[in-house]
């Protein structure tokens, strides 16, 4: 079996603000040759890097806005944030929860932070991904999948190297509670230091490492600092990870839909028209109604 060897390690962009409640850096699409269509089915990720926010009795966030064509997976490590849909989707994502929107053929959405994490304030973290529909799907009926952090499945590593938390897909014999259109994986590998985790996905999937804390070295010599990205290139099966100090790595691998992508916003669609027909239907109200 071939090694998966590390295509470029990426550092954090100059941080902007989505809303006034989520400070971000982008790393896709980026100019690190990470676009939409090297990195599919994974066709944004917005990275709120540990900030901390001052008490606020108005909670801050983003207004209403809409979705269509793919899925949005927020990701909480620290923070909680309150979020509604024109679907009927919501509720309260706190630290450790995953909120998975299939916003599909069309939802109005806004986020939050929580109103009493908001009057007290704190350090907020969170990744916020965006995952590609295929086209059969991308106008099927929104749906939402709730996942608290008590359900996500836990695989503990031999002689206390750490644990890997499985959201989507599987790692050795624990499998993810998240329902995924396309082949996913999504884990958190929790490393106390020295510990080392060894991963394999097939070498067309497309794979990256997300260094939330600590720092990582991957296959004995690449290293990946704190709020630093790791992709991994289509040319091997395994890579082995190594934390040199206590650190927590978002992995996601995933494989490509490999059809035409049409990105405009908050659309993603496989054509021009198709990106068009999202902008009328949004304006004549298809998308429901939802207050800001």
């Amino acid at each position: 079996m071939e090694t998966k060897t590390v295509e470029l390690i990426a550092s954090p962009r100059e941080p902007h603000f989505v809303g006034d409640g989520f400070r971000v850096h982008n790393f896709i699409p980026s100019g690190y040759r990470m676009d939409m269509k090297r990195m599919d089915p994974f066709i944004m990720l917005d990275y709120n890097s540990t900030y901390s926010f001052p008490p606020s009795d108005k909670p801050k966030g983003v207004g209403v806005h809409p979705h269509r064509g793919f899925e949005t997976v927020t990701i909480a490590y620290k923070g909680k944030v309150a979020h509604h849909d024109s679907s009927g989707g919501g509720g309260i994502i706190g630290e450790g929860d995953v909120q998975w929107m299939t916003a599909a053929s069309g939802v109005l959405h806004k986020e939050y932070h929580e109103e009493e994490w908001s009057k007290k304030g704190g350090d907020f973290q969170m990744v916020q991904l965006w995952v590609n529909l295929p086209k059969k799907d991308k106008m099927s009926a929104p749906k939402y999948q709730a996942i608290k952090y008590d359900d996500i499945g836990r695989y503990d590593i031999e002689d206390n190297a750490g644990t890997i938390e499985v959201i989507a897909g599987g790692y050795k014999n624990t499998q993810g509670v998240a329902s995924t259109f396309t082949p996913i994986h999504m884990l958190n590998a929790k490393l106390n230091k020295g510990g080392k985790a060894e991963f394999e996905y097939p070498a067309h999937y497309n794979t990256l490492l997300l260094v939330l804390e600590g720092n990582i070295v991957v296959n004995g010599t690449e290293e990946a600092p704190t709020d630093h990205l790791a992709l991994m290139a289509n040319d091997g099966e395994k890579f082995e990870i190594e934390a040199t100090e206590d650190a927590v790595v978002l992995v996601l691998s995933g494989e490509p839909i490999n059809e035409p992508i049409a990105a405009h916003g908050p659309f993603v669609m496989n054509t021009r028209e198709e990106l068009q027909e999202a902008f009328n239907d949004f304006n004549k109200g298809k998308f429901g109604y939802l207050e800001d």
